[in-house]
């Protein structure tokens, strides 16, 4: 077949090209449309419990983690200028497109009783900039006698005050976002620098914001750094710029195509599709190493350059197949994932990973058919001294000391499984930030005066309508908030009985002393001053549902990690529920915090599951290839030893399971079995060549492949050690892990596979090798009609 395919290529060189360059440039005009991804990313199916309530919610009450949060410290606040400036702040925030309301210490209301009307009427407490000092004074003694707004919009014993920015739903999920937190933050900025004020940021918008753009810098990053390292170890490794410029035509095709399918795909750019480009740039190169050795090694061995061009599809285009087949099946385990981010990550990356085999097979013969045959320096490489000796030491290791391979691969497999004991899960919302980022650090600021920015709702439907509205109902939301504001996770509770405790303040006169729930009687002669009327009640619609049966309390928590979250969902699920029984109560536990550590857990068990499943694939596309379960075994022990010594490492270096760091497993041994493949193809056809001796065969197996084993792996080491650049700890981790995996996975490869072959000896190669029920081996002069090859050289390239 794949002589068949050479042939058909280098007939048609000219229609090929065309199509190719039609195509690009198709897929190159998509990919100036991609578009970065704003929106909140579902970890959870649809069906999910999680995600149901999570929507049941959102029904209710509305959207929920649509604030941004900034605050100053500062024990000179209320100075004339300075608040003036706060309220200037605030309104200019509210002319900006997307801004749906500010509240703060100059934005808020007081609640007064109008004995006419029998009613309360919201007044603001600012309307006009102040006058005087002794007017900021006056300001300064209301704000800070109404307990409603106490650890909610200040931190009185610290000095913190804070602004609340609510942006709109439409702006919240497109691409506009990122400019409304510019321009909110250009304005908080400016009040900061007048004042010598450190102006600090948080909210989930404003994270998701951050986290988008570093995104997209490190799209750029990567893919630049990816060229960069790839083209400086490929010449290193080649010297010759033929070499180069084949693999980088290749590799900046198949980015091109990888975001045009994005956008064909109807898909964003997330922090995941966002590392294709890069991956496909450090995933594509064995695939032009493998055909470019073997095009360098058969014309050195006959002169003949139409022959050597067929030779280069034909003998290793099984090969270059099925390791295709195998890294493919690495990601596009990821497409049966429930988790939307996560298929469009698989599929993407399957897809363009095929792409690239594609292009190898076509571009490689057709560009080296338009160039001269290679001269003695271009393929000096294949007697790289160095190497050479490498290649040496493993054939003697192999051969001599296979005792000595075993055991350290035994020693090896304990120690993994230490390791592994070791492991631990957990994820936070800004898991993969910096420490020392000032998104990280101005988080643990919220944190550490008002408890966190990471919204976690509840709502109690009472099943009555007014239920919401009983005395008996206020004291058992009460006893909630106080059992709640134990823990110091959490922030001060907020629901209607805070605004039923601030009409109480206000029913007397603004006492302080009276902000508390109200007696039954008290609650006759209160409420009725509350509004009643549908348009009236809209400050009711953050706390009560429209038949004031479901009421709602709303908490902001810190960061702790879906560990440390699982623990407080249940004792928050407990409190709840000795409170407020299920017989007579329907409740909802919902908000970001819970769908977070939901949807983490969830998409741990899935990329679980996907390693599994690449595994399972694997090892059905090795039986098919070998139809002996003692091959599989062979052949897949190489290449699990890597990843549980990979888990190993994880677990010695305390760098927990998490959605970024799992990632590795399924792509490192999509990678790594490529190897295997490669060297058992050349081996099977070595064994028939050299009548079946089994020790020549897997001696020259390793002279020949094990060279470009070697080129692969150290440019994969390089290529993904890139990622360690990033901002985000999860693709450090990812960089790093993958790099590890691959080095052992090479060496494994290069060293117990021989030494497996050579042990089984007859036994192994007899039964099992001598039916071929999908690799064909090639005799020597097996090939086409090179009589009928015409190798037409148009440019010379040094």
């Amino acid at each position: 077949m794949w002589d068949k395919l050479t042939h058909l290529i280098l007939r048609n060189r000219i229609i090929i090209i065309c199509l190719l360059i039609g195509f690009t440039a198709f897929m190159g005009y998509k990919a100036s449309k991609v578009e970065l991804s704003y929106e909140y990313v579902r970890l959870l199916p649809e069906t999910d419990s999680a995600y149901v309530d999570f929507l049941k919610f959102k029904q209710i009450f509305g959207n929920e983690g649509n604030m941004v949060f900034f605050a100053v410290q500062d024990t000179a606040f209320f100075k004339l200028n300075k608040y003036n400036d706060w309220y200037e702040l605030g309104n200019k925030i509210k002319t900006i497109d997307g801004v749906s309301g500010v509240i703060s210490s100059a934005h808020c209301y007081e609640l007064l009783k109008d004995t006419s009307k029998k009613q309360f009427v919201t007044e603001k407490i600012l309307s006009a900039k102040l006058n005087s000092q002794l007017e900021t004074d006056s300001i300064s003694k209301l704000f800070h006698s109404l307990p409603f707004y106490r650890d909610f919009l200040y931190n009185d014993s610290s000095s913190v005050y804070l602004m609340i920015v609510s942006i709109s739903k439409q702006k919240l999920d497109s691409k506009d976002r990122r400019f409304l937190i510019d321009d909110i933050k250009k304005l908080a900025d400016d009040f900061g620098t007048k004042y010598n004020l450190n102006v600090s940021y948080s909210g989930l918008p404003f994270i998701r914001t951050a986290i988008s753009e570093k995104v997209k810098q490190e799209l750029f990053l990567f893919t630049i750094l990816a060229f960069i390292v790839v083209i400086i170890v490929l010449f290193a490794f080649f010297r010759s710029v033929n070499s180069v410029v084949v693999t980088m035509t290749i590799v900046t095709v198949a980015v091109i195509w990888s975001l045009g399918t994005i956008v064909l795909l109807g898909y964003k750019i997330t922090l995941l599709t966002g590392i294709i480009p890069p991956l496909l740039i450090v995933i594509g190169i064995p695939y032009s190493i493998y055909p470019l050795n073997k095009y360098h090694y058969e014309f050195r061995k006959h002169g003949n350059q139409a022959k050597a061009l067929q030779r280069v599809i034909g003998r290793v285009g099984n090969a270059m197949f099925l390791s295709n087949l195998t890294t493919a099946v690495g990601f596009g385990t990821f497409i049966i994932a429930s988790t939307e981010v996560l298929r469009e990550f698989g599929l993407v990356a399957s897809m363009n990973i095929f792409g690239i085999f594609i292009l190898a097979v076509l571009i490689v013969p057709i560009f080296y058919s338009y160039l001269p045959p290679p001269r003695e320096k271009h393929t000096k490489h294949l007697d790289n001294r160095f190497f050479e000796k490498i290649i040496g030491f493993l054939i003697a290791f192999t051969m001599n000391y296979r005792k000595t391979i075993y055991f350290g691969a035994v020693i090896f497999f304990l120690l993994s499984i230490w390791g592994l004991l070791l492991l631990k899960s957990t994820g936070y919302v800004v898991d993969d930030i910096p420490k020392h980022d000032v998104v990280y650090r101005d988080l643990k600021f919220f944190e550490k005066h008002f408890k966190g920015v990471i919204p976690l709702e509840i709502a109690i439907d009472t099943k009555k309508k007014n239920g919401a509205v009983k005395v008996s109902n206020f004291n058992k939301i009460e006893k909630l908030q106080i059992a709640l504001q134990k823990y110091p996770e959490l922030s001060r509770p907020i629901s209607f009985n805070e605004l039923v405790k601030f009409a109480k303040q206000s029913f007397y006169n603004g006492k302080e002393k009276h902000y508390k729930i109200p007696s039954e009687q008290e609650k006759n002669f209160i409420m009725p001053y509350i509004p009643q009327k549908e348009g009236e009640d809209k400050y009711l619609k953050s706390f009560l549902d429209s038949s004031r049966q479901v009421m709602r309390v709303s908490i902001q928590m810190a960061d702790i990690g879906t560990t440390k979250m699982e623990k407080m969902d249940q004792i928050i699920r407990a409190e709840v529920d000795s409170i407020f029984p299920s017989s007579d109560y329907g409740k909802i536990i919902t908000g970001t915090s819970i769908m977070y550590y939901k949807g983490t857990e969830y998409l741990i068990s899935n990329l679980i599951q996907s390693v599994a499943l690449a595994i399972f694939i694997i090892s059905l596309i090795m039986a098919w290839m070998f139809r002996s379960f003692r091959m599989i075994v062979i052949s897949l022990i190489p290449n699990v030893l890597p990843l549980l010594m990979t888990g190993a490492l994880m677990g010695f270096s305390n760098i927990p399971i998490k959605p970024s760091t799992i990632l590795v497993f399924s792509i490192a041994f999509g990678i790594s079995v490529d190897n295997t493949l490669h060297f058992l193809s050349k081996y099977r056809q070595e064994l028939k060549i050299n009548n079946w001796n089994i020790a020549l065969a897997v001696q020259k197996s390793l002279k020949e492949v094990g060279l470009s084993m070697i080129y692969t792996s150290i440019i994969l080491f390089f290529g993904f050690g890139i990622f360690v650049a990033s901002n985000f700890g999860g693709t450090v981790a990812l960089g790093l892990l993958i790099s590890f995996t691959l080095i052992v996975a090479a060496l494994a490869n290069l060293l117990l596979l021989p030494s497996f072959l050579m042990t089984m000896e007859r036994v192994m190669t007899m039964r099992t090798l001598a039916s071929e029920p999908f690799l064909q081996i090639y005799d020597e002069e097996d090939d086409i009609d090179v009589d009928e090859l015409e190798i037409v050289s148009i440019t010379k390239v040094e």
